[in-house]
């Protein structure tokens, strides 16, 4: 294993902007569609607070598919090909059995993730849940430090597990049709083979992803397919191929 450097990230925006570059209209389209699911769970969730960590979680989930074709634009840009949006639209269809799993592991992560998320307001609000204003209230309380503490560890832990698990895992079904548990492993093996440069990956996209919600979250429209073109990049300059039935983390 040779270690990843902290400029690679770097280097997979840089990347991913070209590849959006050259095929706006489809990065605009996938761009649309992360701004809608951004604005759809903000509205179904306005009046839940106690539901933000699960939120944050089924962003965390479905953006990776949406991302899918994206990374078929960026997989067919690398081979030559032209992007074609009728292609990144059904790119999956070929992988189902292994989308499927993975897509079941996901969700039971995010299902454990606004299960603890409802047991931490449960335990420091036992008087019954706040409203919006009253969580607002509770994390800029000092008095309340401790639950913003567990809140944010808890939270913390579930982003680390569910980002480790897909942060290479999705483009590689594509690229490899591997499996789901396989692909899973490796993209724990990348993040725990490089954890400094995946972590700075994680913040650089956290960073970029609340930069996109000012204003109305319309920045998604283009912060989104960025993303997405560069997790390509990510996973490329990450997993090297030396047979068809063995990898080498790099």
């Amino acid at each position: 294993m040779v270690p990843l450097g902290l400029a690679d990230p770097l280097r997979w925006l840089a990347k991913g902007a070209r590849d959006f570059i050259a095929a706006p209209g489809i990065g605009l389209f996938y761009g649309f569609c992360f701004w809608a699911m951004a604005a759809l769970l903000m509205l179904v969730f306005r009046s839940k607070p106690e539901y933000v960590m699960s939120m944050a979680s089924g962003c965390l989930l479905v953006g990776p598919f949406l991302a899918m074709g994206l990374y078929e634009v960026s997989r067919r840009r690398e081979q030559g090909l032209r992007p074609e949006l009728g292609a990144s639209l059904t790119c999956w269809d070929s992988h189902m059995r292994s989308m499927a799993m993975l897509v079941l592991v996901l969700i039971v992560l995010e299902l454990l993730w606004g299960r603890a998320s409802l047991v931490v307001f449960a335990v420091f609000f036992n008087t019954g849940m706040p409203s919006t204003t009253g969580v607002l209230q509770a994390i800029f309380n000092p008095d309340n430090f401790e639950f913003v503490l567990v809140y944010l560890a808890v939270g913390g832990l579930f982003a680390l597990l569910v980002y480790s698990t897909a942060v290479v895992s999705i483009p590689m079904i594509l690229d490899r049709d591997t499996d789901a548990v396989s692909a899973a492993i490796t993209s724990i093996r990348v993040v725990l083979a490089n954890p400094v440069t995946m972590l700075w990956w994680g913040l650089l996209i956290t960073i970029l992803i609340v930069l996109a919600f000012i204003p109305w979250g319309l920045g998604l429209m283009v912060i989104g397919p960025l993303l997405g073109h560069a997790s390509w990049h990510a996973y490329r300059g990450a997993v090297r191929w030396q047979a068809p039935a063995a990898e080498v983390v790099q």
